[in-house]
């Protein structure tokens, strides 16, 4: 009997493939899982892990063997929840593999544009010893940290957030109790917030939830963080707003478009602190990543009930 096979990213943490295979599944790894790819590849496969590739109904009413779609990570807008149950396939996501590491890496990006610490390493490296004393920094105790969505990530930096004598202020869809903050509704999260920080799914309720009227509202010295999803923020009325000085800055590690295209007018500006997706990327969120969805895969290509579902198939 011929072992199921699987659709992995090449660069899968060894410790997702060697789950795989130890559980008698063939591997086969893609260096970019386009749809071109898939097919020439996989066609006839059971099971693909995906890191951030869109797949849609083009792609999965072509593979008939297809029982599961892991994702390796938090977000699944990536992939058509509902082409994926209309033909009977599964997918999965890894809430519990990065929460910790997502948090860890909002704080440094926070950090990081509160003293500049990206610019003055730059600045230093050109010889302009001057800079630091023009571009002074400003301290994160006393501040209020705005926090948009309340989820493992969300709680997490709230948490984290506290232990530096910060005010934190959260609003999200379910109002709930923490030990951390207070809970408000958008409008005073946004004209309240020192520093924003986003932390929600993408989706037709989330896009662009902050947008122009947000931004205006925000305080001329405040700063947006966004590590949850390009989709969340209305970019070009971003840009504007980082032009116009109506926010002091922004560090974003998300996109509408990842990569972000080269001649996106983020490049140009330099109060933006632009990272390539990096939310996750520790050696051991990666391996967490990695096992939490091959275990997603095991478990229904064994024919039971995956552990995080993020759809039903019909």
């Amino acid at each position: 009997m011929m072992a199921d096979k699987v659709l992995v990213p090449a660069q899968l943490h060894p410790d997702g493939k060697r789950y795989l295979r130890e559980h008698g599944l063939e591997v086969v790894g893609l260096m970019r899982a386009n749809a071109e790819n898939i097919l020439k590849n996989g066609k006839d496969a059971a099971a693909m892990i995906l890191f951030l590739d869109p797949v849609g109904e083009n792609v999965i009413s072509q593979m008939p063997n297809l029982k599961i779609i892991a994702r390796h990570g938090v977000g699944y807008d990536s992939v058509d929840l509902d082409a994926s149950a209309n033909h009977g396939v599964w997918v999965t996501n890894t809430p519990n593999a990065n929460a910790a590491t997502v948090a860890e890496t909002t704080l440094a990006e926070i950090m990081d544009v509160s003293k500049h610490i990206t610019k003055n390493s730059m600045e230093m490296r050109d010889g302009n010893f001057a800079y630091p004393l023009a571009h002074l920094g400003f301290d994160l105790e006393g501040k209020t940290l705005g926090i948009l969505g309340y989820g493992k990530i969300g709680r997490l930096v709230a948490k984290k957030a506290s232990a530096l004598g910060m005010r934190i202020l959260i609003h999200n869809r379910t109002p709930r109790e923490s030990p951390y903050g207070q809970f408000v509704d958008l409008d005073t999260l946004v004209k309240s917030a020192d520093i924003l920080t986003l932390h929600l799914a993408a989706n037709s309720q989330t896009r662009h939830i902050i947008g122009r009227k947000q931004l205006a509202e925000m305080k001329p010295n405040s700063v947006l963080i966004n590590l949850g999803r390009g989709a969340l923020v209305d970019t070009a009325a971003l840009i504007d707003a980082l032009k116009s000085g109506s926010i002091s800055g922004a560090a974003l590690d998300v996109f509408d478009e990842e990569p972000l295209p080269m001649n996106s007018e983020l490049f140009k500006l330099d109060n933006v602190l632009l990272t390539p997706h990096i939310g996750s990327s520790t050696v051991e969120s990666f391996s967490k990543m990695a096992t939490d969805a091959a275990s997603e895969v095991v478990r229904v290509l064994n024919g039971e009930q995956p552990q995080w579902p993020v759809n039903q198939p019909k």
